[in-house]
């Protein structure tokens, strides 16, 4: 498995409208990061203050036009959808995460043990 390369393909699958955000962690931007909390509206994450309506996209991904890289705004504050991402190497194969090289695809049970070790600071155990 390759390290990330920032292609951004997680965050654009994901940004318009697939990911939630906990009770808690919304609370926890409307007193810290307002800025943050201005797209939450009933609970839904990622909806335009101006229109009250679903954004296409996250509106904290942002693109480094010279390098063709993505790059998270509130990187360090994001859901906790966004940190547990990626769970499963079926979700990355699903999504054409270009972490993934050929001998992932052959051999998943492996690869997940790969990625599992990777995220183990990011994310909770699978639960299998």
């Amino acid at each position: 498995m390759k390290d990330c390369n920032q292609c951004g393909k997680c965050c654009i699958n994901y940004g318009g409208g697939g990911l939630s955000a906990s009770p808690g962690e919304i609370d926890w931007w409307e007193t810290n990061r307002p800025e943050i909390a201005r797209y939450v509206s009933g609970g839904k994450i990622w909806v335009s203050p101006d229109t009250g309506k679903q954004l296409d996209r996250c509106p904290w991904l942002q693109k480094d036009p010279d390098q063709n890289k993505y790059s998270c705004r509130i990187y360090h504050d994001r859901p906790e959808d966004c940190r547990y991402y990626p769970v499963s190497i079926g979700d990355m194969i699903k999504d054409e995460c270009e972490m993934l090289e050929p001998r992932d695809l052959t051999n998943r049970k492996k690869a997940q043990s790969t990625l599992d070790n990777l995220m183990v600071d990011s994310r909770p155990p699978l639960q299998r």
